[in-house]
């Protein structure tokens, strides 16, 4: 049987319009994908704050360094003239020389046991002949002029 050319046009025209409809249907997606993504967004610029300045240290607080420092010196001095130096200096920081030093030996309940209380200036003594510094301050007071007026040594 012949079919009539009509006929054979009408399903060969039905799909290319289809054929077409469907390449034109994957050309707009892949025209989505080809088409640039808008820009992103501006970022804010992170700030970041800055740091707080350093902390003050207190008179107290700096007086220990240099105490510290100092009773350090002496016990580790060369020789017996670069220790008295040194001592002359550290006694520049206090009221007097005769300035109490108080060394706790032990501490039970906040009540404090001393050793036999000393001068500044024997202790300083006291550290240049053993040549060790065996405490820490502990804690100092200052009076008013800034001097230390008292000091109180733990051991280490």
């Amino acid at each position: 049987m012949k079919q009539s050319l009509f006929a054979f046009s009408l399903r060969k025209t039905l799909f290319l319009a289809l054929f077409a409809m469907l390449a034109m249907g994957a050309c707009k997606s892949k025209k989505k994908a080809v088409q640039p993504t808008p820009p992103p967004a501006p970022t804010e610029e992170v700030v970041k704050p800055t740091p707080p300045p350093a902390p003050v240290r207190s008179a107290e607080e700096v007086a220990v360094e240099k105490l510290e420092n100092y009773f350090n010196a002496v016990a580790g001095a060369g020789s017996v003239n670069a220790a008295n130096q040194t001592i002359q200096e550290t006694l520049a920081m206090f009221s007097n020389q005769e300035t109490p030093v108080l060394i706790v030996i032990h501490e039970e309940n906040g009540i404090k046991d001393y050793d036999e209380p000393t001068t500044i200036k024997k202790y300083l003594d006291y550290l240049k002949d053993t040549k060790k510094n065996l405490n820490y301050i502990s804690d100092i007071r200052m009076d008013a002029s800034g001097k230390v007026s008292e000091l109180e040594l733990r051991r280490k």
